[in-house]
């Protein structure tokens, strides 16, 4: 029986959207008869090669393109029983993240890789890559029937390999905060910022509604991702400043631009009235936003890329077509309007989230690892 778990991932310090996630499923497969190690995924070494006192559970730090960082952490991870491997292209060693392979088949003890991304139409390479990655896992996880589907069907993956375990969430089921007098009802977009995340078409939605006498306050929440910052700097924000002025509705569009620790957004989310998803991707399988706003009951409008179409078809929230202002401005006018129609989303967010809840989500790892953990050399199941 797995009483040990070896977690391979970005983590905090690192603010990105995996190393939330992996915190997140730390801090929950812990308990009394169980140990969890962190081996954190670096592009740069630390100074000083030293752990941070606030992180004991960080065993080893792989640094991106050292062979000897690796080969430590297979040895360190060798010493758990099972090994959680959290896995998106861009965060590993090597063009496409290629270095995870070689590293992946060192491992002597049994492996769980979390996909969570899917691509429909990954490049040859990409493709060669999640193919090997595949093969060496012990088990595959995804998010979503969807991502299990295209595994199936597109990769050639064994069903008998691939678990759906959903993304978890923090519990964020609150009552809607009261509203001030004459303020207007409020929209919420979160998240790490970056082009393709559809918010410029959101603004436009809010020009629109305001064209037609209705005012919907929008807040834009969270840092931009540390990736696109080095790379682009603010370009993105500055953008959506300027396009809510040229709108006229800056009075109405709020910036926030921390990235958000768990009491701050559970605040802004019991302030929303809806959350909005305007993304431009169709191929984003996996949404921990998404997950998030279902789970605290709130109505979504979200476009229709395969995650949410997933969540949301059967009445927990809206799909509108991307880079579409008039249809999100339609579906904002409706749930902010529509006599009941709120209420019947919120419900059916109900019905969903405990699914989704972390210690659900924590339980399936926890049997999943039991399931495919095997004895060590020389011991007695």
């Amino acid at each position: 029986m797995a009483k040990t778990y070896a977690l391979l991932s970005t983590y905090p310090p690192t603010q990105c959207g995996l190393a939330t996630f992996s915190a997140a499923l730390v801090a929950h497969l812990r308990g009394p008869a169980d140990h969890v190690g962190v081996v954190r995924v670096l592009d740069e070494p630390r100074a000083g090669h030293r752990l941070p006192p606030d992180a004991p559970e960080v065993v080893h730090d792989l640094v991106n393109g050292s062979d000897r960082s690796a080969a430590a952490a297979v040895d360190v991870m060798n010493g758990f029983d099972v090994v959680i491997v959290q896995h998106e292209y861009g965060i590993y060693g090597g063009p496409d993240g290629q270095d995870l392979v070689p590293l992946l088949c060192a491992l002597r003890v049994p492996s769980v890789v979390v996909l969570h991304t899917v691509l429909a139409r990954p490049s040859a390479r990409q493709r060669a890559i999640l193919d090997e990655i595949i093969d060496a896992a012990s088990a595959v996880v995804t998010m979503t029937r969807t991502a299990r589907t295209r595994l199936l069907d597109s990769y050639g993956a064994r069903p008998e390999k691939v678990f759906v375990i959903p993304h978890g969430s923090a519990d964020n089921r609150v009552a809607v905060a009261p509203r001030p007098a004459n303020h207007p009802p409020m929209a919420l977009t979160w998240g790490l910022l970056g082009p393709g995340k559809g918010i410029e078409h959101a603004i436009a939605a809010v020009a629109l509604l305001r064209d037609r006498g209705r005012r919907v306050a929008y807040t834009v929440a969270g840092q931009t991702h540390p990736r696109v910052q080095a790379r682009e700097g603010e370009a993105y924000r500055s953008f959506l400043g300027a396009r809510a002025r040229a709108l006229g509705v800056a009075d109405l569009v709020r910036f926030d631009a921390r990235f958000l620790p768990a009491d701050v957004l559970g605040g802004l989310l019991g302030a929303a009235d809806v959350v909005l998803l305007p993304y431009d991707s169709l191929e984003q399988v996996t949404s921990g936003v998404l997950i998030e706003a279902v789970t605290a009951g709130k109505p979504v409008i979200s476009t229709a890329f395969p995650h949410a179409v997933e969540v949301l078809a059967d009445g927990a929230g809206l799909l509108v077509g991307r880079q579409d202002p008039a249809a999100i401005a339609s579906a904002l006018d409706r749930v902010l309007t529509e006599p009941g129609l709120a209420m019947r989303m919120s419900s059916r967010a109900a019905v969903l989230a405990p699914q989704s809840l972390w210690p659900t989500v924590a339980l399936s790892y926890r049997d999943l690892a039991v399931a495919i953990a095997r004895p060590r050399d020389g011991a007695v199941a």
